[in-house]
């Protein structure tokens, strides 16, 4: 059995950390990673070892690819073509029709929300993935709550497979940073978000909450790692407000496990996720989140004794649950519940178990 990993090339986010985590557990002579573009994910694929080339596209509107990636699944005898993101499903849809390859997919977001904030072209571009969606061969969902998004698309149940995300639990960072690093004082307490800078991660209803928290509580830092075509109007946002001294932009960081050792609590605002691994991640280091509820938020999160899965997701809910945790802090009730958060997630998420059940589906068609 030999299959093709296909994605755009351009993520740095939990989608990249999902594909290399999962190839990373499978076997290297029958799995390949092809990607359309240079970039961070192909340098991390091939430290990993993973077998990694790029049919490099002059724009990402260019096809002539196609026929580069159809010559080699015929030379390399590819039985399973498995997509991730939208650039990649169009190439699937077309990989199918002109070969006898499989096509799989893995649904990591709402298709519906991939393009927001885009314009016409974005409507464009979300009519065209929502159209293509409806021709894999199978399709994996990271919740359940994807798994009937798919259903409610007119996607018949045997042709979905739902697997949970999974994060390796026993791969420890080696890095730290302090607070002088960043200039914190051990008294601050540090909220986390890690997040690229688009519309459907709402970084603005951080930033109103945090406005809101800082009229009661005087020392509290929020900091944005990640980067991406929203961060300007955030950082307008942050001066109008006169928050420059408590919300710091770090820009990308590699090895942001490190962050979540150093901050109180990691915050997740999005309007929508799959299965959304910096919350796994967070819990790694034994760090509560506070969360919408988005994707697969309550698999990992049963009920507000593991964190703090919001209602609303209106400024005001953000701002009396960031409230809550602090005062979680102050009577160690937050550092229970982290560790409360770490027994359950590594007990139930593990990417060893993630891997295993993609490569029994696999296996059904092959």
């Amino acid at each position: 059995m030999k299959v093709l990993h296909l994605n755009a090339g351009n993520e740095t986010g939990g989608g990249m950390v999902h594909i290399l985590s999962l190839l990373n557990q499978l076997n290297r002579e029958e799995f390949y990673l092809g990607l359309l573009e240079h970039g961070t994910f192909e340098t991390k694929a091939k430290e990993l070892g993973v077998n990694t080339l790029v049919f490099e596209q002059t724009s990402r509107y260019d096809l002539s690819v196609l026929f580069k990636i159809i010559q080699y699944i015929k030379k390399n005898s590819i039985d399973i073509v498995h997509t991730h993101g939208a650039r990649a499903n169009l190439y699937g849809y077309l990989i199918r029709k002109l070969t006898k390859v499989v096509w799989m997919t893995t649904v990591h977001s709402d298709p519906r929300n991939d393009f927001l904030g885009r314009g016409l072209k974005g409507n464009v571009f979300t009519k065209l993935n929502l159209a293509v969606l409806k021709k894999p061969d199978h399709y994996f969902a990271i919740s359940e709550r994807f798994a009937k998004m798919m259903g409610d698309f007119g996607v018949q149940h045997d042709r979905i497979t739902t697997i949970l995300n999974g994060i390796d639990f026993d791969k420890k960072s080696t890095n730290r940073i302090s607070y002088e690093d960043l200039k914190l004082n051990p008294q601050d307490f540090v909220i986390l978000m890690v997040a690229r800078f688009d519309p459907v991660k709402r970084h603005e209803l951080a930033i109103l909450a945090i406005e809101e928290v800082l009229k009661k509580y005087s020392s509290v830092k929020l900091l944005f790692v990640g980067d991406g075509p929203a961060r300007q109007p955030m950082e307008e946002l942050v001066e109008k407000l006169n928050l420059t001294q408590s919300v710091l932009f770090l820009g990308h960081r590699e090895n942001v496990d490190s962050f979540y050792k150093l901050c109180d609590i990691t915050l997740l605002t999005s309007k929508t996720e799959s299965f959304p691994l910096v919350l796994l991640e967070s819990s790694k280091e034994k760090t509560t989140v506070i969360t919408t509820d988005v994707g697969g938020v309550k698999d990992m999160i049963p009920d507000q004794s593991y964190g703090f899965v919001l209602g609303d997701d209106k400024v005001e809910d953000i701002s009396k649950a960031i409230m809550t945790a602090i005062e979680f802090k102050e009577n160690g009730k937050l550092k229970e519940m982290g560790e409360k958060f770490y027994i359950y997630t590594s007990q139930n998420f593990s990417i060893q178990s993630t891997a295993d059940s993609i490569y029994q589906t696999y296996k059904k068609f092959v």
